[in-house]
Formats: C-alpha cells, structure tokens, sequence
C-alpha cells in the first residue's frame, strides 16, 4: 500500500477515535450532564428534561446523535433535552439501571423517571415531551404538589437531616429517632408525606422523626444500604445498628409504633464511679441534673455493703431512665474539691447531692441515704428543687483508679522495737 492510500485511511481512524470519544461537541445544542452538574441540570429542574444514556462506541448512539440535536433544537426553550456519557459516568448508569445503549429516559419534577419507548426521530421525541409538559401543566394548575417528603405549605416536624447534622442529631443522641430516607422524584414518598407530617406533629417531644433526602446525601444513603424509597430506619439505644420500620405507612401506625418503641429502645440506667474529669464533663457538665452519691470507705462498707448501695442506686436510675439525668457515685475522700465544695465529708457517708453544673447550684439530700426517700428526692429536684446552693466554683476532680470490686486492705505498719526507735540513745541495763 503507497503512502497515498494510507492517508485517506488515517484520517478515517482519526474521526472515528473523536467520534468515539465525544458524540457531542461543545457548540451542540444538548446539555451534557456529568455527576457533579446532574442534579442541577436534571433533577432540581423545574420543567421536563429528556436524558440520553450513551456510550461513545455504540452505533446505535452515533447514529442517534444528529437526531438527538435536531430534537434539542426544536425543544429549546419549552424542555431541555440531555445527554450522560454512562462510559464515563459509570455509577449514574447504575443508579439509573441502564443496561443498554441508548437509552431514553424522561424525568418530570417530583416523579421518578420514565423510559421513552417511542420513535427514534425527532418528530415523536418533540410530541412525547410535549405530553409531558401539558401533564406538569394540568397538575400546577390544580395546585398539585411538586416536590419530595418534605415540602408542605406549613413547617413539619419532621428534621431535615443531612451529613453534616446527623451524627451529632442522631447518633450522639439519647433520644428515639425514626428517619425516612426518601428520593423526591419517588411516588411512594409523596404519598407518605403528609402522613410523615402527622406523626412527626404528633410526636413531638417524645419520639424525634427526621427525614433524608437522597438525591442530595448519597453517602448517607449508602453509609445505611438504602436501596429502596422510602426507607425508614430507626435509631434506638444502640444507635450504630438501625433497625427497618415495616409498618403500615400511615400515621397512626407510625405513631403507635413509635410509642411502643419508647418502652423498648430506651438505654440501660447507670450508676459510673466518678474516676476522672472525662467522667465529670460527660455524665455531669452535660446532663440537665446529675446524682452524686458519696458512698463510705471500702474499709466501713467492705464489698457487700457498697454493693448493695449500687444495686438501690441502679433501681432509683432505672426509674427515672428516661429523664435527661444521670448518676454517678465516688468512695468517700476520693474527690476531696467536690465534697468540699458541696459540703460533704467528715462522718457524713452515705450522702448525695443533686449537681446542675450549667447553672452553678446543688441540692443535698437531706434525708435518709434510701431508695423511696432518694426517689421523693430525684423527683423533687427534676421539679426545680428546695434550698438550692449556689456552687462557688467549679471542683476540681482529679484521676482515681476504679473500684475493683474487692473488700478493702488494711496496710499493717511495721512494728519497732524500742531500741530500734531510741537507737543509741536507748539505756541498756548496766547503764540502769
């Protein structure tokens, strides 16, 4: 072959790599959507948007391409017609269920997508979209709702969550939370919404409902396997293992079930020794009132003894579990700052104060170191208390080793003989 038949046939390769490579140029009439500016161009869109999932190398997609521009063409203006490289765009394909090239489909505000199963040819293209912009049309103007889970005319109850607030709202919470994973395009979460809105009213201030939106938070969405929507998970005690809601998705039963759940999904009660300041700022700095105890020596009490005030102090904290207090206790001259600043100490164990560190004031309890009398205190202070203290500064609490568990040792001392204590001094007998 001379070099003259071997020119025409690279040019030839050389269009046939541009061509594989871009189907669209940037002078084109069709939107070209990638994963950062979908969700912009797509599916916040406020009209109807025609997508186009293509390859490069797919003939069927080449041959489209003239077609799909001359369809943009004549949409410009009334829809946007658009196009995803799903070679380049891999995980939207997926999202998208696109296993065949081209595929069509056509996304309206507030509803999942659809295939486009007509004509390839711009004609058909052009009067399908048309059908759709008259439907969006017919339903604004019966004042149809277009958006996700979460818009309505009047604020919901319902927390809008998202990466940035979910941890701290959620998983360092001590409440119920029941969060909807929704997509706003979704059908069955639109139908959900006013339902969601209703528990989430009628729940407030026992159980915390939220709500996702995953178009907008894929890392959540992916961080709990969601895979469907709506999804609704809820987050008990143990916050780091969700369990589904599978319920009827009405009100009513949301709101039962979130009731019932308050009895069953409340954290165990806790009685910690207060061993350091980590123990101080976490169970006490925190919580809306805690309950220190003052428990005797090891050596007074021995294990059973302090034991048994463990077992009557965990039966008070388990009453009162569900109330944003907390119950700490430390062996007597452990915290010497803290018994002095609360007027504890001496021969005066067992005794308790209720501590509010935010407010700077601490009650004692003046009656008898027993469980009913504890509980008439606990109850008593959560009202606001009688005879609070002010608390003059902030205790200095310093770092103990915990309680073992075991009965106190007493240190014997070693026994001196007088002539080891008076050393040379001591007279012997013939001094005498």
């Amino acid at each position: 072959m001379d070099r003259a038949s071997v020119f025409p046939l690279f040019l030839i390769v050389l269009h046939f790599i541009a061509t594989a490579n871009a189907l669209y140029g940037p002078t084109s009439p069709v939107v070209q959507l990638t994963e950062s500016n979908f969700k912009t161009k797509v599916l916040n869109s406020k009209g109807i948007v025609l997508v186009e999932f293509f390859a490069p190398w797919c003939g069927h997609c080449q041959a489209l391409t003239p077609i799909w521009e001359k369809a943009a063409t004549i949409l410009k203006g009334v829809a946007t017609v658009a196009a995803l490289d799903a070679d380049a765009h891999k995980s939207l394909a997926q999202e998208y269920g696109i296993r065949g090239f081209p595929t069509i489909k056509v996304f309206a505000p507030g509803k999942p997508p659809v295939d486009y199963q007509g004509a390839r040819e711009a004609k058909p293209i052009a009067e399908y979209a048309l059908q759709q912009i008259k439907a969006l049309l017919k339903e604004r103007i019966h004042g149809k709702a277009t958006g996700g889970s979460s818009e309505s005319s009047e604020p919901s109850a319902s927390v809008e969550l998202n990466s940035r607030n979910f941890d701290e709202n959620v998983l360092k919470s001590k409440d119920l939370w029941i969060v909807e994973f929704f997509a706003p395009w979704c059908g069955h979460c639109k139908k959900l919404a006013p339902e969601w809105k209703k528990a989430a009213k009628n729940l407030q201030g026992k159980v915390k409902l939220g709500h996702v939106d995953c178009d907008a938070e894929k890392s959540l969405m992916s961080r709990y396997n969601v895979q469907g929507f709506p999804t609704i998970l809820v987050f008990g005690a143990d916050k780091e293992s969700p369990v589904p809601y599978e319920g009827a998705r009405t009100a009513s039963a949301i709101e039962s079930f979130g009731l019932q759940q308050l009895e069953t999904n409340v954290a165990p009660p806790e009685v910690i020794e207060l061993t350091s300041p980590d123990v101080m700022e976490e169970k006490c700095n925190s919580a809306a009132i805690c309950f220190v105890s003052f428990l005797p020596d090891i050596l007074d009490s021995k294990a059973e003894g302090r034991n048994k005030y463990l077992e009557m102090l965990l039966a008070v904290a388990e009453k009162f579990k569900r109330n944003p207090y907390s119950f700490v206790w430390v062996g007597a001259g452990k915290q010497p700052d803290l018994e002095k600043h609360v007027g504890v100490g001496g021969y005066g164990y067992p005794a308790m104060v209720a501590l509010n560190v935010k407010k700077g004031v601490y009650a004692p309890l003046k009656s008898a170191f027993q469980r009913q009398p504890i509980i008439d205190f606990v109850k008593e202070a959560g009202l606001g208390g009688k005879g609070n203290l002010p608390l003059a500064a902030t205790p200095s609490i310093v770092k103990n080793e915990p309680w073992d568990g075991k009965d106190g040792e007493i240190i014997e001392e070693d026994e001196f003989s007088l002539e080891e204590l008076m050393g040379d001094d001591t007279p012997n007998k013939d001094e005498l």
